[in-house]
């Protein structure tokens, strides 16, 4: 599924304490395609942690039929995460628990009623589907918006039918929507198309936030292989993210 491009066993670099948090993984156990086990979670988390993250907000998806998780339920995961992961030593803070909710089927009538999980309590993070983005996404990001959420689109560069250069991806922008790029792009680890986007948005200003998108210690070796990549590095030397603030 994804291009294998980094060299193995190479030693974390801290390159990412210029972000100081990622606000967007995969790291409650058993709730969607990410971690397995709390031990996963806990070596994924001391990885990021070495890589220079000092807090981390987890954000399980939500989606209709695949992950039909529960609000209620993800807090009180999210809770019993935090405790083992203290127990265990890894000095990394468990900021909060958002949700990376998919724009789909469900997502209409979960705006009737909605008790969106948002990172640091300001912002939701959506999702379209990687084939084709379902009808009326506009509409429902602007009700959301009405509804006083700050909306952030995660890994815009990974949809292959969003061009940069393109009417549809500067109108979400206008829209006031912000966009997370997933670091990994940067390296290549979704494929050169995605990776070649992640670095157009860069260039035009167009990306407020990173995220690792860790689901598992492969994710976390893939990083551990960026942090030596001279070319990442150097856009979190020039480049300001929102990343900070949260």
């Amino acid at each position: 599924m994804f291009l294998n491009l980094f060299k193995k066993n190479r030693e974390p670099r801290p390159i990412f304490e210029a972000l100081g948090t990622d606000m967007h993984c995969h790291l409650i156990p058993r709730v969607d395609d990410g971690s397995k086990c709390i031990e996963e979670t806990v070596e994924c988390l001391q990885t990021l942690r070495t890589l220079g993250y000092s807090k981390v907000y987890i954000t399980p998806h939500f989606q209709t039929p695949r992950f039909e998780n529960d609000e209620d339920d993800i807090t009180r995961r999210f809770m019993e995460v935090k405790t083992k992961v203290a127990d265990a030593g890894v000095d990394i803070e468990l900021a909060g628990i958002g949700g990376e909710y998919r724009i789909d089927s469900g997502f209409y009538n979960r705006l009737k009623s909605p008790r969106f999980l948002r990172v640091a309590k300001k912002y939701v993070l959506v999702e379209f589907s990687l084939h084709q983005q379902m009808m009326g996404c506009d509409e429902m990001i602007f009700e959301m918006q009405m509804n006083g959420h700050e909306v952030i689109l995660a890994h815009p560069e990974r949809y292959p039918y969003l061009n940069v250069r393109g009417s549809r991806m500067e109108q979400l922008k206008n829209q006031g929507v912000y966009f997370q790029v997933n670091v990994l792009s940067l390296g290549g680890f979704y494929g050169d198309d995605a990776k070649r986007r992640a670095f157009e948005m860069l260039d035009l200003g167009w990306v407020e936030f990173l995220g690792t998108d860790t689901h598992n210690t492969m994710y976390a070796q893939a990083l551990t292989d960026l942090s030596h990549d001279r070319k990442v590095a150097k856009v979190l030397e020039t480049h300001e993210f929102l990343n900070k603030t949260l």
